[in-house]
């Protein structure tokens, strides 16, 4: 079982879950929102963010924000789809094994790591604990989210694979506390949290 190939990730399927009003699954101002809520969370937590790595970029919807509420930082885009860092001048690379010569203060890994095969999501996984020392945002669609029906499955690449949860968890918990929301924060963070302010380990 092998990850989805790179090559998928091409004009058409930008077309389909992107830029087609009856297809595509990223709503701006839904982006819009959950970039407010997770900066908001960032800068009450004091965390400091001044280089921030979205992996997985896509069309880039996170730069203008991360340049709204965090405006002294770098924004570092990185996309496996040569389409789009043709089209958007990105970085080419992977979740699986993207280095950085030192770690980002915030990551963000949005609708990415479902098309990836167990083993190479466990890299990932890894991976991202190398990549951030500070905070990371991840969101992936889950065996859980399809059995209780909150996909739509008309409008879902039925490419992803379904993880479960708990696949998710452990391997993140490894390097971050789970601070709910889709918010990690590294262990390695130098930042003080309340009890109640993570999930259950």
């Amino acid at each position: 079982m092998e990850s989805v190939d790179a090559a998928t990730f091409d004009e058409s399927y930008y077309a389909r879950y992107y830029f087609d009003k009856k297809t595509k699954v990223a709503d701006r101002q839904h982006v819009e929102r959950l970039g407010a809520f997770v900066s908001s969370y960032l800068k009450y937590l004091r965390v400091p963010v001044r280089r921030v790595l979205d992996v997985g970029c896509g069309m880039g919807l996170w730069r203008d924000i991360v340049a709204r509420h965090f405006p002294q930082a770098r924004y570092q885009g990185v996309e496996v789809s040569e389409y789009l860092c043709g089209r958007y001048g990105w970085e080419r690379g992977s979740v699986v094994d993207y280095q950085a010569q030192e770690p980002f203060d915030f990551v963000i890994c949005q609708g990415v790591l479902a098309y990836l095969s167990p083993v190479d999501l466990k890299r990932a996984l890894r991976n991202l604990g190398t990549l951030s020392h500070g905070a990371l945002y991840v969101e992936a669609v889950t065996l859980e989210d399809y059995e209780n029906d909150i996909v739509d499955e008309d409008l879902t690449d039925p490419l992803l694979f379904r993880h479960r949860a708990d696949t998710y968890r452990r391997g993140l918990s490894r390097k971050f506390k789970n601070l709910g929301g889709g918010v990690w924060l590294s262990r390695r963070a130098d930042v003080p949290l309340f009890s109640l302010e993570c999930a259950v380990e």
